[in-house]
């Protein structure tokens, strides 16, 4: 929930590609104004399912989350993010 991430695994705090991943979403989070992000994440999320056949699949294509992975190794990306990059991971 914005603008905390909630992790079980607290070694992952460390992890720099996960943190970059994490950051990915903050900047999701308020281009949308937060409330609509999570609303157009969950509605993605289950048309995604009416689609994949498994629920990781299915939160894998979420566009919010292909983003994220694609760019999540590259610790530069949001110095040269535009806004709404993830429109170009709808499919």
């Amino acid at each position: 929930m914005f603008p905390f991430v909630f992790m079980r695994d607290k070694t992952l705090a460390a992890n720099p590609v996960f943190i970059n991943h994490e950051r990915i979403h903050l900047r999701q989070q308020v281009e949308l104004l937060v409330l609509p992000f999570y609303l157009w994440y969950i509605t993605e999320y289950f048309i995604r399912r009416l689609t994949y056949p498994t629920q990781k699949e299915a939160y894998c294509n979420i566009s919010f989350e292909r983003e994220a992975y694609a760019n999540e190794t590259n610790m530069e990306y949001l110095k040269c993010r535009k806004f709404f990059s993830f429109l170009k991971y709808l499919k």
